[in-house]
């Protein structure tokens, strides 16, 4: 539990931007964090989907596959932003373990 209290201001922040995300990187670098570990490679890898998509879309645009990339990152993010703010370690739903393999450089 004191684990969770320590890193759940890095954990927020991570999902705040991609530029949080960094920064919850490197707020993570000393002392290393489990709970915010886990918090900033969910949060790291959606913002990676979402700015991937969107350039995908810019070039390939299509109304309506736009405001189901927006409606799904935000829903994805909402669901990970409120398992942070609620103290679990929830994967996002389908991605998430995906997320924390893909992201083992984040420690």
């Amino acid at each position: 539990m004191n684990t969770i209290k320590e890193g759940k201001t890095t954990a927020i922040v991570a999902y705040l931007t991609i530029i949080g995300a960094l920064i919850a990187i490197t707020m993570n670098m000393e002392p290393k964090n489990e709970f915010a570990r886990f918090h900033t490679r969910q949060a790291f890898g959606l913002h990676l989907m979402f700015h991937g998509f969107a350039l995908f879309s810019s070039v390939w645009f299509n109304e309506y596959a736009l405001y189901g990339l927006y409606l799904c990152c935000f829903m994805l993010w909402i669901y990970g932003f409120l398992g942070a703010l609620s103290d679990k370690k929830q994967l996002v739903p389908v991605i998430g373990p995906y997320f924390q393999k893909w992201f083992t450089f984040i420690s």
